[in-house]
């Protein structure tokens, strides 16, 4: 059994937004070339940075992506330009291979696990209950500066509670948002990724709706957000992210409503954050910058405890 020995997490997620033209599932009906266009340069920076080390080692998990091999070119020659030479790739396409122990050894040395894009499910089928997991999310609690990065999909089943798919176009109906089981890395929020040129606001709305004592959070394209301590959000990149609390809704049908049944919400609260702004997640309370977040109280000495 997993023991976590710091209620706050002292390693830091980053979960970023992916982009529309990322490739990972090319059309068969167009003969468009998808390219891997790395928009995500600015942010990786910020993931090496934020690992305290000059060059870290780096794992690549491609496992949600459908062209494994491309992406990990592009991760391998983004980090390299950042001057990362050491860098892996786990690209597990079965669920027998996650526990291999030069797998869990290599985890175990990390300082950096990148999730690609992709499918998020097949995250959860190759990850869920396995030590991989088990020791991913030992690391993440208890060992200073680990960082875990997933951007799309890896973001995506960053949660607990995960948005497997759903249709865009039946946003605000019943049943339009597909829900499923993360990877509980972060276990009070749900999270969408493309957020703002996909048009993902609706069914972030539902999801949030069905499970209003979480956080949602739409992440846009080259943006991301870094969390420390499990709580403090701080948006990084050139786009937006979206937080919507559903606390304190006053009427809300998504619950009792028929699968295509318009959804009836009252009092969903939304703010919009941009690079730099911070949110967080236990006090439900947005800030401009992170210097105007209120002084964190020291304990006090145990001879003036009454």
């Amino acid at each position: 059994m997993l023991v976590l020995e710091n209620l706050k997490p002292l390693g830091k997620l980053i979960a970023i937004g992916g982009n529309e033209d990322k490739g990972t599932y090319p059309n068969p009906r167009t003969k468009k070339k998808y390219y891997l266009n790395f928009f995500e340069l600015g942010i990786l920076k910020r993931i090496v940075t934020e690992s305290g080390k000059a060059d870290p080692r780096i794992e690549v998990v491609t496992t949600a992506s459908m062209i494994p091999e491309e992406v990990a070119r592009i991760y391998v020659a983004s980090f390299a330009m950042l001057n990362c030479l050491n860098v892996g790739v786990f690209d597990i396409r079965v669920p027998e291979d996650t526990d291999r122990p030069e797998h869990l050894d290599r985890l175990r040395d990390a300082d950096i696990i990148m999730f690609s894009g992709g499918n998020q499910s097949r995250l959860t089928e190759m990850f869920g209950n396995t030590e991989f997991l088990r020791v991913l999310t030992e690391r993440y609690h208890n060992h200073p500066n680990f960082i875990i990065a997933g951007t799309s999909a890896g973001a995506m089943a960053m949660s607990k509670v995960m948005i497997r798919g759903g249709s865009v176009p039946d946003a605000l109906m019943k049943g339009a948002v597909k829900m499923g089981t993360g990877l509980a890395l972060m276990p009070k929020v749900v999270i969408d990724s493309h957020f703002v040129k996909r048009g993902r606001f609706g069914r972030l709305i539902e999801a949030v709706a069905l499970y209003p004592k979480l956080i949602g959070i739409g992440l846009g394209e080259d943006t991301g957000i870094l969390i420390t301590e499990g709580n403090l959000i701080e948006t990084i990149g050139s786009n937006l992210v979206v937080i919507m609390d559903g606390h304190n809704l006053e009427h809300n049908n998504a619950s009792l409503a028929k699968k295509g049944a318009a959804l009836s919400i009252e009092n969903m609260v939304l703010h919009v954050l941009i690079k730099g702004n911070v949110y967080n997640i236990e006090e439900r309370k947005f800030y401009p910058s992170k210097a105007v977040l209120p002084p964190i109280a020291s304990p006090k000495p145990e001879s003036q405890v009454r």
